[in-house]
């Protein structure tokens, strides 16, 4: 049985929950609320992902709608936003870079995070706000100068769609270009819907694909990984500790506006993004005010 967890309701009250098959085949929503509080680090490192199953089987769990209901990040907010860059080696090429030897690594602040449908606000100033489609892993266990990329393996909880939004004229020009303007704006990194458990799904294969208005503009997979999951968790561990519910996202495909061969993203552009087997997201850009409060709240209904 694949379990998808997801977390329904308004931005700082969502609620636990796991999409699951019923008997008949088709999808439900089941509310987590008798095992959990939250989709956090203290439930996967407990062993959240096995009780839930055997909840399911036992029936313990209660049916709920979701209907209506906004679709938040399947993760509360992590301890640590971890990002891998020029992971394609497809992305290094069209961006001018040779592809690396050792992963490139950055962070984000965890105040970026966002929900997958929610609107999203382009900065006041920006001009060059691109796209990054990422498979996103999740911690499960905690990840300290582990021995071997097979241990690193057995510390992820699981997998999501993850947008690593990029301000490139903060991001890469001039003597004050640095990744870490570029990369730190609200709203910044929408992930979900769902988080899927890492035992349900294989991450080699996998169809990453961006639409803008409807155009395609990346069409790639995760076989041109330069650096898979496992191999980052071990490379990550060596410098720093991963916790249980920390986010790392993996880096993007090519197809970026960075290129040259797409606009950037504009108000009232929809850019929507699919990774195979871990959902879709779908987001609508509005201009951001100068001195307002970038609000990413807006609800809309689920689709699945």
């Amino acid at each position: 049985m694949t379990l998808k967890f997801a977390r329904l309701g308004t931005a700082g009250n969502e609620q636990p929950a796991v999409i699951a098959q019923d008997a008949t085949g088709a999808e439900k929503y089941f509310s987590l609320k008798a095992l959990t509080n939250d989709i956090d680090g203290g439930f996967l490192a407990s062993g959240g992902t096995e009780r839930t199953r055997e909840a399911l089987n036992k029936g313990e769990l209660p049916e709920i709608s979701a209907e209506g209901l906004r679709i938040g990040a399947p993760v509360a907010r992590p301890g640590a936003v971890v990002a891998i860059g020029l992971n394609y080696t497809a992305h290094a090429a069209e961006s001018g870079a040779t592809p690396p030897e050792v992963p490139v690594v950055f962070l984000k602040p965890t105040n970026t995070i966002a929900g997958p449908f929610d609107a999203s606000p382009i900065p006041p100033s920006s001009e060059k706000y691109d796209w990054e489609a990422e498979l996103a892993i999740v911690i499960g266990q905690e990840a300290s100068y582990l021995s071997s990329v097979s241990e690193a393996k057995g510390c992820i909880a699981g997998y999501a769609v993850a947008n690593d939004l990029s301000e490139r004229e903060y991001q890469i020009p001039g003597a004050a270009g640095q990744w870490t303007k570029g990369k730190s704006l609200p709203g910044s990194t929408p992930l979900g819907p769902w988080l899927v458990p890492a035992t349900d799904i294989e991450t080699g294969n996998l169809r990453l694909q961006t639409l803008v208005n409807g155009e395609p503009r990346q069409d790639s997979n995760t076989s041109d990984m330069i650096f898979d999951p496992a191999t980052i968790v071990h490379h990550l561990s060596q410098y720093m500790v991963l916790e249980p519910g920390d986010v790392i996202i993996t880096g993007t495909p090519e197809g970026v506006a960075l290129s040259g061969r797409f606009p950037f993203i504009q108000p009232g552009d929809v850019v929507e993004l699919e990774i195979e087997g871990l959902g879709r997201q779908r987001q609508e850009y509005f201009r951001a005010r100068a001195g307002a409060h970038p609000t990413t709240t807006a609800s809309v209904s689920i689709t699945v």
